[in-house]
């Protein structure tokens, strides 16, 4: 059995994260740590967990010893010493949090207000974005999980871009998150008065996800692009969805359009391309790794419009990172991740 660790086991990613690790058959969880909450049982903060998971919250240089992957659950600025000490021991380190994300460390300037600690860390860092770069993820020791809000818009638009199907200069991304994906720690924005009853954008023009969309985007389209995106908070737990506009260039269709999808994510066990006419929903991907993807092509105006939604706490970080461990340490990609949608 693979030997999993979790540092910031008490946040939400942490406490999904465990969830995952407790039913994936190769793994055991042998270690969670929490600064906030060393010495307690993480079911005694999460009650459901009673019985699956009684792990007590240790150090994280505990964690780091007694496991053979690692994951950091933690804010920006808090996971590049924890990764320093997994590369020293010779363990797979998977960081949920941004410090890893960016390769240009003047953006990671400017959004984080941070500097690259260990530049040679950064320079092997893998993004884990699985259905992009799946072959660097198997050699891969650091993996940077993916935000949420960029997980569900790069496997929204990537194939589009990937094919050049679509004018790179005017992409507009209408973002919608849970409150989780604010964290546990709760905030004036995300206290229930405030966010209930309610739908508020956020950090417009300013939120850090943007650097990391760009960057994948630019990846894609293979020359440095600038989107405007727009996040906002959904009074709801759970789920990101995005609603991305574009326009197609001048005489590609729908059909070219649908087939760049089908053939790009062909195989591909957590990407689901909906039928014309059908439109994602959160409803279908909740509780799961599963992204859904829909495509509205308007043939009076040329515009067209994705709708890729994934779950912030699965796709959007713990989800995807099993499946990150899973392809680095070759084992089936979906294991620990067969989980049906919540049906209603």
């Amino acid at each position: 059995m693979i030997k999993a660790g979790v540092i910031g086991a008490t946040g939400y990613a942490g406490a999904e994260l465990t969830r995952l690790l407790s039913r994936h058959e190769e793994t055991e969880i042998t270690a969670v740590g929490s600064k906030t909450h060393e010495g307690k049982k993480l079911s005694e903060i999460y009650p459901a967990m009673r019985g699956i998971c009684d792990a007590v919250c240790i150090s994280n240089s505990d964690v780091i010893e007694l496991s053979d992957v690692v994951f950091a659950c933690l804010p920006h600025g808090l996971s590049q010493d924890i990764a320093k000490a997994c590369d020293d021991a010779g363990k797979l380190f998977i960081d949920l949090g941004a410090d890893f994300r960016l390769t240009d460390e003047k953006a990671y300037e400017t959004w984080y207000e941070g500097e690259f600690k260990y530049p040679e860390l950064h320079e092997r860092a893998v993004y884990g974005l699985p259905e992009i770069f799946r072959d660097e993820i198997r050699e891969a020791k650091l993996i940077a999980n993916p935000g949420c809000y960029p997980t569900a818009v790069a496997l929204g638009i990537y194939p589009l871009l990937k094919r050049g199907l679509v004018e790179p200069d005017a992409i507009v991304i209408d973002a919608k998150s849970g409150v989780t994906g604010a964290g546990r720690v709760p905030s004036q924005t995300t206290h229930f008065p405030e966010c209930n009853e309610a739908f508020t954008p956020y950090k417009i023009t300013e939120h850090r996800h943007t650097p990391e969309i760009e960057q994948t985007l630019s990846h894609a389209a293979g020359k440095r692009l600038k989107i405007t995106f727009v996040p906002h908070l959904l009074p709801i737990n759970r789920g990101i969805l995005a609603t991305i506009y574009l326009r197609a260039k001048l005489g590609i269709n729908e059909q070219a359009l649908r087939e760049a999808y089908e053939s790009f994510y062909f195989g591909e066990k957590f990407v689901r391309i909906l039928n014309p006419g059908e439109t994602a929903s959160l409803r279908n991907v909740r509780m799961s790794n599963y992204c859904d993807i829909s495509l509205h092509f308007d043939r009076r105006t040329g515009a067209l419009v994705v709708v890729s939604v994934i779950d912030n706490m699965v796709k959007g970080a713990a989800g995807q990172a099993v499946q990150n461990m899973n392809i680095a340490l070759g084992l089936p990609e979906g294991t620990g991740l067969t989980m049906i949608p919540s049906l209603f």
